[in-house]
């Protein structure tokens, strides 16, 4: 029988409330417990620069090993990788803010495991196990957990230089753009390929190629990101798909979405993206 922790879906607890219930190690991002035949999984934004990625009610979750290729014949990879066949349970957790972990419910794994590059601790490149996990039950995060999800992704990534913004922007690329039901589906751009893209733009928006109308609170002239195809019509979230605008024509593109100004913008960023 599937073991049931007393946790309701989208309660927030501790570390030690977490590892007592579940009878799990207390630290890492996957904790098995033999008692209960149960895997808890921890995906924890708040100390990574590489994030796991939701599609809707599906997490893609980065395996475990910090330097070095990942193996799936690593123990705690193989349990998450044969747990539709051996019957171990899947629970997953979110930190969004240090030190508060909110359950969300039984997780499944929902297609095969594959392989994605990313960097290691030491900054080496290397192969990372991913595996596709769905929500058992259906659910979705407040407003307020977003904005705080959003807001610890911006501050990991404004204070690394150009250059590594845009090594990360190339890696984090991706066919189809993040997202997950809050109030209403929401689409999750990629941190590291806004700001770069507004950076690389040096405050002149890449439309009506003005000066920032204003400059934000820290000083830095005010853009903002934008994807030229939409993120909801199947957009990639990309360099190639991506601008720096003033509020004036993001406006006007979001409304009038003028032809000519698309083909330009596409042409800018494919440009761009190929300079450097």
């Amino acid at each position: 029988m599937t073991f049931v922790p007393s946790f309701k879906i989208g309660e927030t607890v501790s570390n030690e409330q977490l590892y007592t219930e579940f009878s799990c190690g207390n630290m890492g991002g996957i904790r098995p417990s033999s008692t209960n035949n149960c895997v808890v999984l921890i995906s924890d934004h708040t100390k990574s620069l590489y994030d796991d990625k939701w599609y809707g009610n599906e997490l893609h979750y980065t395996g475990t090993g910090k330097i070095g290729d990942q193996s799936l014949d690593d123990p705690k990879n193989k349990k998450i990788a044969k747990s539709n066949t051996t019957g171990i349970a899947l629970f997953l957790f979110e930190v969004m803010e240090p030190t508060r972990y909110t359950y969300r419910g039984q997780m499944k794994l929902s297609g095969n495991p594959y392989q994605e590059v990313q960097p290691d601790d030491n900054g080496n490149v290397r192969k990372v196990w991913m595996f596709p996990l769905t929500a058992v039950e259906e659910q979705s995060i407040t407003q307020s957990e977003l904005k705080n999800y959003v807001e610890t992704r911006r501050k990991k990534v404004q204070g690394l230089p150009i250059s590594e913004l845009r090594q990360q922007a190339i890696k984090h690329k991706t066919k189809f753009g993040s997202n997950r039901p809050v109030t209403s589906n929401t689409y999750i751009r990629d941190e590291f390929i806004a700001e770069y893209t507004k950076r690389y733009a040096k405050g002149v928006c890449e439309l009506c190629e003005n000066d920032a109308p204003f400059k934000d609170k820290g000083g830095n002239p005010y853009l903002e990101s934008h994807h030229i195809i939409w993120l909801s019509k199947g957009g990639p979230d990309s360099i190639e798909n991506t601008v720096a605008l003033c509020p004036n024509c993001h406006r006007k593109m979001h409304i009038v979405a003028d032809q000519n100004d698309i083909n330009k913008l596409l042409t800018k960023a494919k440009e761009r993206a190929q300079n450097e």
